[in-house]
């Protein structure tokens, strides 16, 4: 996750959780309008920070906060099929690179990851190199590891976004093909 995207979700979320309006009967609507802002305005962000990240071959939204590398991954909708990007924080590890769904803390899984879970191969950008992936969502004591020894090991700070979340953070490794 860039540094960009980490603010703008933490800035956002008290328009996008349940208690600031998410109760449509109560508000008339309003918590739908805030959330369909909001959404369309982190896409805009999305769309600013991908197109930042192309322009420059990675110089510009190449790392986010702790130093943290960023990858751009391309993967296709679970329900639509239609081609998404987004900017993700990334380690490397044995050959792939390993992702994590930690939507900056959120209760939720990010909707990129969702879309990964449902994908065999997807596609993505290290500044200038484009490589085809094959997607492997690890899960029990493989996506322990890679979350202790890769993960945790190299951005300590990643530990808050479980904590925070009361989820357990999904990690994939996506393998150059």
């Amino acid at each position: 996750m860039t540094a960009f995207t980490t603010l703008w979700l933490a800035a956002c979320e008290p328009w996008t959780s349940s208690e600031a309006g998410g109760d449509t009967q109560a508000t008339g609507g309003r918590g739908d309008r805030l959330n369909a802002a909001v959404k369309g305005l982190m896409r805009a962000g999305n769309g600013l920070a991908v197109f930042l990240y192309r322009r420059s071959n990675g110089r510009i939204g190449g790392t986010a906060r702790g130093r943290t590398p960023v990858l751009l991954l391309t993967v296709p909708g679970r329900k639509t099929g239609t081609l998404h990007t987004t900017p993700v924080s990334y380690f490397e590890d044995e050959g792939g690179y390993v992702v994590t769904g930690t939507a900056g803390g959120t209760k939720q899984d990010p909707q990129w990851f969702r879309n990964l879970r449902a994908a065999s191969r997807a596609h993505v950008e290290l500044g200038p190199r484009h490589l085809d992936v094959e997607v492997h969502v690890s899960s029990g004591a493989e996506r322990d590891r890679l979350w202790r020894e890769v993960v945790l090991a190299r951005a300590p700070s990643f530990a808050a976004y479980e904590e925070k979340s009361g989820r357990v953070i999904p990690v994939a490794v996506l393998t150059p093909v």
